[in-house]
């Protein structure tokens, strides 16, 4: 049995910071070590007082280790299509992003796309990802078959959509239950790899989908539940013509059951007071997706309101409609975005949300998120010093750190990456 110790300076979160002072949420260790073993961490403690023997030491001084970053939401069949120029989410989606997904249906085309959005997610640090695949079964399978390969915890599922949208793309009511309830049996539990009954949104489903997903998390209750909530005011009011008899665009969701705690609702940017209120009661969360949001000109999520309300809070890419890979540059997109709502969010609160946060927000807390005895040695190595811009910036202390990497850090600042404690980065090709 091998042993590996990784050391450096170790950043780990055991929960939300309330404030800069709060030293008792977070573990660091200014010279740390991490012994790891079959793929997960057996302890974590000063090096001085670290048992190497028989051990191969890493020295990642003076580069922070912290878990690895957790994307909540992102369209890994939109990967190629970043930065597509539109005014707005609904001329986004017909303009471009029907257009991209249909090319799914053509084989060998998602093998190569997902072999490029995983080296794109290490490069980046990003170890766990909440993905949408296209609504073609083959998506799921290239989708789940490359995470597995490179041992990666990844959640995803085919999109369900069978109304408003391009025939080649709409599958219907009862073949996107037949093909889900395949994929949960083909992929659910296999590896590390988990499902997400994926409804695309409320325009994109008919009541008979609706219902069909609601038979779905009813007969696979440990699944994920995602789609999208409140992006947009035109999605809105289109969503409340098709569902006039629902109180609003949660309720939607809420008469067919969807909404739980393993439910991810991407954006939740326009809600009502009701709408809030439902949330916090079923414990769904809200996906804060600031860098898709900023580019589609959607709107400014209202983190402090909701968690004044007891809604559960997660953050993540959405990828094509965000512009990075990176969680550092959404971190980075989220200050802002809350820097104009006239809410201050800090260095410790933002790479909480982006590590520990997340894997809360999925349930996963006792897995990944966090550096302790028994979680998966799934670690992100930041280097603060990795550009001659950031170079410039001196800093002092832990704070200043995290947000000279927070505002000014993207892949180059990802100096290695480790899944289930096998190095990552520095072993893709052309790096």
């Amino acid at each position: 049995m091998s042993r590996t110790i990784l050391r450096g300076r170790v950043l780990s979160f055991h929960r939300a910071p309330q404030d800069l002072d709060d030293t008792e949420s977070y573990l660091y260790l200014a010279d740390g070590a991490i012994s790891i073993e079959n793929g997960k961490v057996v302890a974590v403690g000063d090096f001085a007082a670290a048992d190497l023997a028989g051990a191969q030491v890493v020295d990642h001084r003076p580069n922070l280790i912290l878990p690895g970053f957790i994307d909540l939401h992102l369209h890994y069949v939109q990967s190629q299509m970043m930065a597509a120029y539109a005014g707005s989410l609904l001329e986004w989606l017909n303009t471009y992003t029907f257009i991209e997904e249909q090319k799914f249906s053509q084989q060998g085309h998602a093998d190569a796309v997902a072999v490029e959005f995983y080296d794109a997610l290490i490069r980046h640090g990003t170890t766990t990802a909440v993905a949408y695949c296209s609504s073609h079964p083959r998506s799921v399978d290239a989708f789940f078959a490359e995470a597995q390969r490179r041992n990666m915890l990844m959640v995803g599922g085919k999109v369900m959509m069978d109304r408003n949208a391009p025939e080649e793309l709409c599958d219907t009511a009862q073949s996107g239950y037949d093909d889900t309830k395949a994929l949960i049996a083909r992929w659910h539990g296999r590896g590390r790899g988990l499902y997400a009954i994926s409804p695309r949104f409320a325009i994109t489903s008919t009541p008979a989908q609706l219902e069909a997903s609601r038979a779905l998390v009813a007969e696979h209750p440990d699944c994920y539940v995602q789609t999208h909530l409140s992006e947009n005011d035109a999605e809105i009011s289109f969503s409340m013509e098709l569902y006039p008899d629902s109180p609003d665009y949660t309720g939607i969701y809420e008469d067919y059951g969807l909404l739980g705690s393993k439910t991810l609702l991407g954006h939740s940017i326009h809600l009502n007071h009701r709408e809030v209120g439902v949330l916090a009661e079923t414990g769904a969360v809200a996906v804060f997706c600031p860098t898709s949001n900023l580019f589609l000109g959607s709107g400014l999520f209202d983190r402090d309101r909701l968690m004044q309300n007891g809604v559960r809070i997660g953050i993540a890419t959405d990828i094509g409609g965000g512009t990075s890979v990176s969680m550092l540059r959404t971190l980075d997109e989220g200050y802002k975005v809350l820097q104009l709502r006239g809410q201050r969010l800090n260095p410790l609160a933002s790479f909480h949300m982006a590590t520990r946060g997340n894997a809360e927000a999925l349930g996963l807390q006792e897995t990944i998120g966090s550096i302790a005895p028994g979680r998966a040695a799934d670690l992100v190595v930041l280097d603060a010093r990795a550009t001659p811009t950031m170079r410039m910036r001196r800093f002092e202390t832990l704070i200043e750190e995290l947000f000279l990497l927070q505002t000014m850090g993207d892949d180059r600042a990802i100096a290695e990456v480790y899944v289930a404690g096998a190095r990552a980065k520095s072993t893709l090709g052309g790096l």
